[in-house]
């Protein structure tokens, strides 16, 4: 037998779920302080990576955080705690810092690693929901991650905990980004697969045509061999260039509706009659993305690119912009 739902108790038990986690995040704010500080130093002037450990919820946590960092600038992997007594503690170096979640700060398996840690001179820091204890006690950098309840009404799943601990981590991880400098294109370069990495790493050459894919006629070939090289290569325009391949013009899918009523009177005429003189173009070794912004100012569908010289060497449409996830 199917379940109902008293539809108002529900969306009020999701308003104080809201509203618990939100208080939580909102005192962890007040009280940051020197402690993050001093976290940020260290990592900031680390020479190895931030291995980011924690158990259960917290090692989802401290998962999610890790690959925050890596992403962002500062080098990070995860290491299970569990796994790390049973010879993933070989992953650490000395020129690593240890950064370690567990809102009780007893967690045993975490506590398990701190004599190795400290025999190799491992740098610790933890964020913990409990200040005395031994995790954060045995800590070079210990960060308060404490909240006044959990958003569980039983006071037993970690919830509330669980999203102070991510939001601080994000703190650390977006100081850090922000200390070092990191710019849009540094984060592009570590997700070349991503959208961003598209638009800001492809260039005009990835993804223009080039070759024999390119539509092109002289100045005086005539308009009808025109349109049938401009419908071959489907780019939707055919560029006009002189005898060393210099562009003249461009005569495109636009300029040949407006022809439409008159095209009886002028199809044996030349192309150059009629093209668009100076169109816009684009230089082969710029990104992608600009071509993308030049298309939307100009209210345009296709580019030309060209050399120093103005010689055509490709041509490309907003099409080639899509496949390539530019836009």
């Amino acid at each position: 037998m199917n379940k109902t739902v008293n539809a108002n108790a529900a969306i009020k038990q999701a308003q104080k779920v809201f509203a618990i986690e939100h208080q939580a995040i909102y005192d962890l704010q007040q009280r940051i302080g020197a402690d993050f500080v001093a976290a940020v130093e260290m990592i900031l002037n680390g020479k190895g990576h931030v291995v980011v450990i924690g158990m259960g919820k917290s090692g989802h946590i401290a998962d999610k955080v890790s690959a925050t960092l890596a992403s962002t600038g500062t080098p990070a992997f995860f290491v299970h705690p569990g796994e790390a007594s049973h010879g993933d503690l070989g992953m650490i170096t000395a020129n690593d810092i240890v950064l370690a979640m567990s809102n009780s700060g007893e967690t045993e398996e975490v506590l398990a690693i701190l004599p190795v840690l400290k025999r190799m001179g491992v740098p610790l820091i933890s964020m913990t929901g409990k200040p005395g204890s031994r995790l954060a006690k045995n800590s070079d950098i210990h960060i308060d991650v404490s909240v006044n309840a959990e958003a569980c009404p039983l006071g037993l799943a970690p919830t509330a905990s669980t999203t102070a601990t991510l939001v601080m981590g994000d703190a650390l991880a977006i100081t850090l980004l922000e200390s070092r400098g990191f710019t849009k294109e540094d984060f592009a370069r570590s997700h070349p697969a991503g959208s961003l990495g598209k638009r800001l790493l492809l260039g005009i050459s990835d993804v223009m045509n080039s070759g024999d894919d390119v539509p092109k006629v002289n100045t005086d070939t005539k308009f009808s061999e025109a349109l049938l090289v401009m419908t071959e290569k489907a780019l939707g325009m055919v560029a006009v260039v002189d005898d060393d391949d210099r562009v003249c013009g461009v005569f495109t899918d636009g300029d040949l509706r407006r022809s439409l009523p008159t095209i009886e009177h002028f199809k044996d005429h030349e192309i150059g009659e009629f093209m668009t003189h100076n169109p816009i173009t684009i230089k082969a070794d710029k990104m992608a993305v600009e071509a993308a912004q030049i298309m939307e100012k100009h209210k345009i569908h296709s580019l030309l690119v060209v050399d120093v010289d103005g010689r055509l060497t490709g041509a490309l449409n907003i099409h080639n912009l899509l496949r390539a996830g530019v836009i």
